[in-house]
């Protein structure tokens, strides 16, 4: 096939696909997601036919969390973030701790090292982006006080990830005693690491002032004037450029996640009148690239894993549905949430996210991470996902049942 017609070639079926599977699991009862992961198996290296182009598809699934992030923050308000970190920050923290050591002892039981294992238990402990804000919007409790939370959780993942992606390669050049390369050449290793992780939260924080101070006033003045040329297009263009135009700066200028720069573009921006204009516009947008994003992520999944590596495979989903998930209930229910909150929570957990394919991706490339990690990751992110609609209803019959009187005591 013609290089030029890849990127074309890749959209095209990979929506045409999604479609079609996307319409027998909702025919079969089962939840469209997992026709669209289905679809980007169909159109994947690992099996016959179309194979779609893997770094066209990675890149459109960026977009597309560019673009739900950005609608969230739309519907978001500084304080309402800040309601919500008295849960999320510490929530988030130990969360994320717990399922790092359940990743880790599980790298250490199949031989892995220390490296191995943290890098592996972490990339199990953050949630998908996509799959949480699309569950909870078609729920309709985004706006609710848990998911509020959940959203705020995710921020707190999100800057995390990025301090892991960052300190990958130097953990690599320390555990295999190789000289650290740049800004860190004449530091030793544990210099390097926490001159590393300063610099790092330097960034984001001058990127979240930046934001919170210029980007506050300026942005929704440049959104209101845009708005009183009565064009849709025009505005429409505004809306793309305030999500897509600051995400990738946030990344070049301050290696902030480009979920977490279009979150405080979104968040920013929803102090102008118009907000709720800015996120109608951009709706189908969202819609369409969060489909790709699935579709990206089941051309990454190799059904050889099913059965190479069935106990591992049956060890590492069990650490996301029962040890990230019981984990996030009972630090939930610590932080004063009801049973039906932190179920929800729990719930909206239970899966794993699309920056720890990045983050395998690199560790693997870095020698930190075997291949049969990121494959797990893989292979879990892609069954998690698929189940992560029936974990909702699981967490509602039990919301149910915990709520219910009991006979016993009523008599």
């Amino acid at each position: 096939m013609p290089h030029e017609t890849a990127l074309i070639a890749t959209i095209a079926l990979g929506l045409t696909f999604a479609l079609l599977l996307g319409l027998l699991a909702r025919a079969i009862r089962l939840p469209t997601i997992v026709g669209y992961l289905f679809a980007g198996m169909a159109i994947g290296p690992h099996t016959p036919g179309f194979v779609g182009d893997m770094a066209a598809a990675g890149q459109l699934a960026e977009i597309g969390v560019i673009l739900l992030m950005f609608g969230v923050g739309l519907h978001f308000s500084p304080r309402e973030l800040a309601d919500a970190r008295g849960v999320a920050l510490p929530g988030a923290i130990l969360q994320m701790s717990c399922a790092t050591l359940l990743g880790w002892g599980l790298a250490k039981l199949l031989g892995w090292s220390d490296a191995a294992g943290l890098v592996f238990g972490f990339s199990l402990s953050v949630a998908s982006t996509v799959v949480l804000l699309r569950a909870l919007t078609e729920r309709g409790e985004l706006a609710s006080v848990h998911g509020h939370i959940a959203v705020g959780w995710l921020v707190v993942e999100d800057m995390a990830m990025v301090l892991a992606l960052v300190l990958v390669p130097i953990l690599a050049a320390v555990t295999q005693e190789r000289a650290p390369v740049g800004l860190l050449a004449g530091l030793g290793g544990a210099q390097g690491v926490a001159l590393t992780v300063l610099l790092t939260f330097a960034k984001v924080a001058a990127f979240v002032a930046l934001m919170l101070v210029a980007g506050a006033r300026f942005l929704p003045w440049a959104l209101s004037w845009v708005g009183r040329l009565r064009s849709r297009e025009l505005f429409s263009l505004a809306a793309l450029v305030s999500a897509l135009g600051i995400a990738y700066l946030a990344y070049v200028l301050f290696g902030v996640s480009f979920a977490l720069g279009a979150f405080l573009a979104g968040l920013v921006l929803g102090q102008s009148t118009l907000s709720l204009k800015a996120a109608e516009q951009t709706l189908p947008l969202r819609d369409a690239f969060a489909v790709l994003f699935f579709v990206a992520v089941g051309m990454l999944f190799d059904p050889t894993i099913l059965w190479r590596e069935p106990l591992a495979l049956a060890a590492t989903v069990f650490v996301v549905l029962i040890g990230k998930t019981g984990a996030a209930y009972l630090i939930a229910r610590l932080r004063g949430l009801d049973r039906r909150q932190s179920l929800i929570i729990a719930a909206s957990l239970a899966q794993v996210g699309e920056f720890s394919f990045i983050l395998a991706g690199l560790a693997v490339a870095e020698g930190v991470l075997p291949e049969a990690g990121r494959d797990l990751i893989l292979a879990a992110a892609i069954i998690t996902i698929a189940l992560n609609p029936f974990t909702f209803r699981l967490a509602d019959a039990l919301a149910r049942k915990l709520a219910a009187p009991n006979p016993a005591i009523a008599e």
